[in-house]
């Protein structure tokens, strides 16, 4: 990975990329066939390299300073992130691995001061892990209004019925943050049903995993089919005011989606820089590979996908940083990112021939993370839905969309 400063970005931004690029290309990549195979000796070179980075002063980007974070903000944040995306292996060796850094996020923003010491602190040291407990197999993840999990106050507990899936990082969790439909007064006389996170040990009678649910052929991951049934925590373990559950998961996902926008974006990097490595190495019908016409377009058109998805994506950034509604361009990123990605791996696996489908190169996980990305977070089909709306609302209102906003 060859980084440069950015003319007229931020001093500090600048030595951060050029910093991260530093510890990726030497530290972790050169790592990265130990990292795969597990074990101790990869426990041990992964202590080391984290050792490193918190030297540096790299390490929790989303989180302030007084907790242990670098306190850099939003955009200095998704500009990192496409440097770190070179490896699969960063974004834990940096302290900002989902879904912990997600629900880091949440219990700074919604957590009490007592939350906050009895999860929150450990979860930064790394001394516990979380996972997320949202989507459910029986309802519509595009829709996270039809969940069914519910909570139901008796006495100063919460009692948990559901049934959830997909639940990240379930096999090594220690806490899961429940998203549960509770009931609140409508203000009418009457009650209506409102969504709520809730902490939930993951060792509280009536949680059962029943599965690691197999994704693209892996068995015994970290995604998890899970059953509450019954289970009973305190009032206490409440994440914000009742019914604010929705908008903390907005919170997240916008944030998130960027964030995975970014990590799309240096993982075509890689995918582009591999590709035109081996274009110009690989000898075929007399010639390398870089003499065909045929790479050439895939050349050509790969890198007016990275760069479309770059500045697309940096400009909600920019956008959000400042405080501006973002929600179109996030659709948009959200659609064209994950889409550009996947034909940017493709054609880099198609040079590589038989060993781009290996496990010898990163190619294949690349791709598998690509296609599942225009399902998470939101299908496009909504996305698609949401940029309608918006822009016909604002001919409606009688005005025209402003591209230069």
């Amino acid at each position: 990975m060859d980084i440069k400063p950015i003319a007229g970005l931020d001093d500090r931004i600048n030595d951060i990329r050029l910093m991260t690029a530093k510890v990726v290309n030497e530290e972790i990549i050169p790592a990265e066939p130990v990292l795969y195979k597990g074990g101790d000796e990869a426990e041990a070179v992964r202590a080391g390299i984290r050792d490193k980075v918190k030297e540096l002063g790299l390490w929790a980007p989303h989180l302030p300073e007084e907790y242990g974070g670098m306190g850099i903000g939003f955009l200095a944040h998704a500009y990192m992130n496409e440097v770190m995306a070179w490896s699969p292996f960063s974004a834990r060796l940096f302290g900002v691995v989902a879904p912990n850094s997600g629900n880091q996020k949440i219990l700074l923003k919604y957590g009490t001061s007592e939350q906050k010491k009895k999860w929150l602190e450990p979860l930064v040291a790394g001394e516990i892990e979380s996972c997320f407990s949202m989507t459910e197999p029986d309802q519509p993840g595009s829709n996270p209004y039809a969940i069914q999990t519910r909570a139901v106050k008796d006495g100063d507990h919460w009692v948990i019925d559901g049934h959830k899936w997909f639940t990240s990082n379930g096999r090594r969790a220690d806490i899961a943050i429940v998203m549960c439909r509770t009931e609140q007064d409508d203000g009418k006389g009457g009650t209506k049903d409102k969504m709520t996170q809730i902490i939930v040990p993951m060792d509280t009678p009536g949680v059962n995993i029943i599965r690691s649910v197999p994704v693209w052929g892996h068995t015994n991951g970290d995604h998890c089919e899970i059953r509450y049934e019954n289970v009973r925590v305190p009032l206490e373990n409440q994440l914000g005011r009742t019914g604010t559950g929705h908008q903390a998961a907005q919170d997240r996902l916008g944030e998130g989606r960027v964030f995975h926008c970014m990590n799309s974006i240096g993982q075509m990097w890689r995918a582009f820089d591999l590709m035109c490595k081996r274009a110009m190495t690989r000898e075929v019908h007399g010639g390398t590979l870089a003499t065909k016409q045929f790479i050439q377009g895939f050349i050509a058109d790969s890198y007016m996908d990275i760069q479309s998805a770059r500045l697309m994506t940096l400009h909600c950034a920019h956008q959000m940083e400042a405080g501006g509604d973002a929600r179109t361009d996030i659709s948009a990123i959200k659609i064209f990112v994950p889409a550009a990605f996947e034909r940017v791996v493709d054609r880099a696996i198609q040079v590589h021939g038989a060993l781009g489908v290996s496990g010898d190169t990163p190619l294949s996980g690349m791709y598998m993370g690509a296609r599942t990305l225009r399902l998470a977070d939101g299908p496009d089909e909504v996305h698609r839905i949401v940029i309608a709306k918006n822009v016909l609302k604002c001919y409606q209102e009688g005005a025209s969309w402003d591209f230069g906003a």
